[in-house]
Parts: structure tokens; sequence; C-alpha cells
């Protein structure tokens, strides 16, 4: 089964692993995840189907297995070899009948071994090992679409959908794909059509020709700000950032506990309940309290509205003591812990986007693995003035010379601005 907040996550976690260490697989992982979202789990308007089933004609992984013999009908004997150690096939087959626990000759293709260590063994360089079993892959692939695919899930929901418009925001700018950011956008604009109401609130489900009025849970509107801010993040378009910044009021007046800190996962105006359960728990997915706690450091540092951070300390409080039991079960919790505890920086890049100097500085900026930062853009002359409505200490903060400046503050106390990227990334990197 493969569900779409799994594909999200790892995205999120392939992507910034790239940043974080140059290693190229961690790239095509993520590009190769996203080939098999935008392929099989995208709708014709835009939004993300939840899942796909693991089973096609009853019978569990059928759609997925090979037998070697199949294989090697399909590759040339030389090629097949290859892709039969790649792959960890074996001739009784890996996968195991659910029932008797036996081989059944079929096999699910996975990698155990190194690229460095097959191409060893057959004499090969590593490079055309790769393009043999590329050329392989896309033989089986080609096989298996006459297949009868898994049926899918194909319910289009908000919370889920936020999160993968977030991993395609971190992706486009980590991976330097402006198609991402576009699929990105297209989700969240069929979102905002279809579901979204002026007052800021939002539906569980939205997808086209059903009822859009299923009642929206915490995490529908917490997962879509995260999406939102990311795609702000990468498009530096400020329609997206005013509209979290809607959806985020909206979370307050309707979610928050006003007597014990945090989040219900329902709002006060919903179908009445004897008890409104809150969960700050970080599984499969993150938890809403999770989510809600890092919008609001994000949201607070971008717009230098402190009563957002405020509320982002009385998250903090209200659930430290259940963290503090159990840490691993909190991760993403705990993140926006290290966030709101800093360092941490707020960027403002003033510069004109069509140009070099400006497209420069923003790729250095998303070149490396660099948490704990707010990025906002100011465009020059009156364009900027969408931004500073929003972030009224932007300002003052322009352009130098004629050329893209970057402005690094901590606590909005703004360091000296520099045209140099490289002064830039020194600045967000120094501890004080």
């Amino acid at each position: 089964e493969k569900m779409l907040y799994d594909q999200g996550m790892l995205a999120i976690a392939y992507s910034q692993a790239y940043q974080a260490t140059g290693r190229s697989e961690f790239a095509n992982t993520a590009r190769e995840i996203f080939e098999y979202v935008e392929r099989d789990m995208t709708s014709p308007e835009g939004g993300f189907y939840c899942a796909e089933d693991a089973d096609s004609e009853g019978v569990e992984g059928k759609f997925y297995v090979w037998d070697i013999d199949e294989v090697r009908k399909i590759i040339p004997e030389k090629d097949a070899e290859l892709i039969v150690d790649h792959f960890n096939m074996e001739k009784n087959g890996n996968f195991l009948d659910e029932s008797t626990r036996r081989a059944n000759g079929k096999n699910i293709l996975h990698i155990k071994t190194g690229l460095e260590e097959i191409a060893l063994k057959h004499n090969l360089k590593v490079e055309e090992l790769e393009i043999s079993i590329e050329e392989s892959r896309q033989k089986l692939f080609e096989v298996r679409e006459k297949r009868v695919h898994p049926s899918k899930d194909d319910k289009i929901l908000t919370d889920w959908n936020g999160l993968m418009i977030a991993s395609l925001a971190i992706a486009s700018r980590a991976l330097e794909e402006e198609r991402y950011a576009n699929l990105a956008k297209r989700c969240a604009d069929f979102i905002l059509t279809s579901t979204y109401m002026k007052t800021g609130s939002l539906s569980h489900i939205c997808n086209v020709g059903t009822e859009t009025s299923s009642p929206a849970f915490l995490e529908d509107h917490a997962f879509f700000i995260w999406g939102l801010i990311e795609l702000y993040e990468t498009t530096f378009e400020t329609s997206y950032l005013n509209t979290a910044l809607k959806i985020n009021e909206y979370l307050l007046d309707n979610y928050w506990d006003a007597e014990n800190g945090g989040f219900f996962q329902t709002a006060n105006i919903s179908e009445s309940l004897l008890f409104r359960k809150k969960e700050v728990y970080d599984g499969a997915i993150p938890s809403g309290n999770s989510v809600a706690f890092s919008n609001l450091i994000r949201l607070g540092k971008m717009t230098g509205n402190t009563k957002l951070e405020k509320k982002a300390y009385e998250v903090m409080k209200t659930f430290s003591g259940t963290v503090s039991a159990i840490p691993i079960g909190y991760t993403h919790f705990l993140s926006a812990v290290n966030f709101i505890l800093g360092p941490s920086s707020e960027i403002v890049i003033a510069g004109d986007l069509n140009s070099e100097d400006t497209k420069l500085m923003l790729s250095d900026l998303h070149r490396d693995y660099l948490p704990n930062k707010v990025v906002l853009f100011k465009p020059s002359g009156t364009e900027g003035n969408a931004i500073t409505k929003i972030a009224e200490y932007t300002k003052n903060l322009v352009m130098i010379d004629g050329k893209a400046t970057a402005y690094v503050c901590k606590g909005l106390s703004c360091k000296e601005p520099t045209t140099d990227p490289e002064k830039m990334l020194e600045l967000i990197k120094a501890k004080e």
C-alpha cells in the first residue's frame, strides 16, 4: 500500500538529506518519488489522491513482484544478471506467501548491495552499471504498466495535500526544480478554489463533484498552512503568505484551548462533542499541534508579530511534560522547540527575481541545509509594498547600488546588509 503522506514525508527527508550531504542518490530518490506521485496519484484538477492499494486481482503485491524467468525474457541476459543482483532477486523468490510464510517464486525488487560492489563483481564501471540498470528498469516498468493496477483511494484530503504541497515546495528549492513548485501551486490553487472560505475555514475533503462541507480538523488547517508557508518561500507570491495568515487566524479563533493552551482536533463551532480531543504525538505523520506550533513560530518571525510567537511558547509549555516523558514520540514538535529556542534567522532578500544576482543569491541560500530560518523577498519600488504590509520591519530594507541584497536578522535585529552570497551564508551560520 502506498500512502500519500509517506511519499510527502520521505521526499522531504531525501531533499533535505541532499542539501546536508550533496549526495546525488538522495536527490534522485526524491525525484523518483515525485515522478510516481505526479504519474499515479494526481487528479486532473491538481489535487493528490490518498493512497494506492497493495493488492490487485485479489492478490497482495501482485502488481509489484517478479520471477527471475520473467525478467530474463524481458531483458537481455547480460543486463538481466545485473538487475537480478541489484534488486536482490532469488530463484525461489524473496516474497513469502502470507499464509504459509514460504517462498513462492516471486520477488520484491529491493536494494541491499551498493553499486560499487556489483560493478566490481561484473567487471564494470559504476557509470556503465547505472546506465544498464536504468535501461532495464524502463523495460520492466513498461511491462508492469500493462498489468492490472491496484485500485486507488481517490479522496483528496486537505491535510495530506497540504503536506504534499510543503514537500514539493521544499524539493523545488533544494533540487532547483521549478516543475515541483508548479505542481504545488496547482494543488494549492485547487484547494483554495474548491474548499477555502473567506473566513479562513477549510473542508476535510475537497474532491470535485462531492460534498465539500465535511468538517475540517486541526490537521487540515495546520498542514495546509505549512504548505502555503513553504510555497511562499519558494515562489515569493505574497498571496500564499496572506492566506496562510488568514487561515492561522481562523485556527486560533476556533481551535485554540483558551483554558489550557494548545489546539483541539475539532473546532468550537463543530457538532457538539462531550470531549474535545487534543493530540501531540508525532506518529506516521506529525501531529496537528506540532505542525501548528511550527507554523506559529515561522509566521511570527516572518511578520514580526510577537503575539504569534507568544502563542507558540504557550503550545510548548502546554505539552512540555508530555513530550519530556517520551521525546522519541514527538520529533516534529522537538524540531519546533529547537527553532523557537534558537539560534534562528529572519532573512530578507531585496532584489529582482528576474535578475541573475538575485537568482544566484537564492540558489546559494537553498543549496545547504539551513534549518531554523524564515525567508522573505522584497521587490524594489511599489511592488515591495505588499510584503511591507505583512512585515513592517522590512520597510527600509532595500537593494544596495541596484544589487540583490541580503539582510540577515536575529530576533528582527538585522546585521549589516550584504550583496555577497557567501557573506550572507556566514551571517546565517554564525551562532550570534
